[in-house]
């Protein structure tokens, strides 16, 4: 079974930083899609970046390209997202979630796309 646990958040003042970490367990799968998503109150979950199996592309949302960098350490299972430059608009729930048999594009604007998700993680960003 694959679990997904998130650490990492936290209260930051704006222009700060923080590291989010997803460790994973159980993905035994060959073509999957990881993904950092977020959801603020009152909003839909948004697709942050993600990582395809297929070839290791990387996709960022506009909302965060250039100050947002995931990357993933495969002897720890574990993958990262990197938050500079934090916003308080950046303030959400994040979520790593995995989709099987699907890539980057066809997935990160579909989170029904995803069987497997973490209990999630709180940023919050002052002003």
């Amino acid at each position: 079974e694959v679990q997904l646990v998130e650490s990492g958040g936290g209260l930051v003042q704006a222009g700060g930083s923080l590291r989010l970490s997803c460790a994973a367990s159980g993905l035994t799968f060959d073509d999957y899609a990881i993904t950092w998503f977020r959801q603020a109150p009152g909003k839909g979950r948004e697709g942050v970046s993600c990582i395809s199996s297929r070839d290791d592309s990387t996709y960022y949302a506009d909302s965060v390209k250039g100050r947002f960098t995931m990357s993933s350490d495969n002897a720890k299972n574990t993958v990262y997202l990197q938050l500079n430059s934090l916003e308080p608009e950046d303030t959400a729930v994040y979520y790593c979630a995995v989709a099987v048999k699907i890539d980057c594009l066809q997935s990160v604007r579909r989170p029904p796309s995803y069987r497997y998700w973490g209990q999630g993680t709180q940023v919050t960003v002052s002003s």
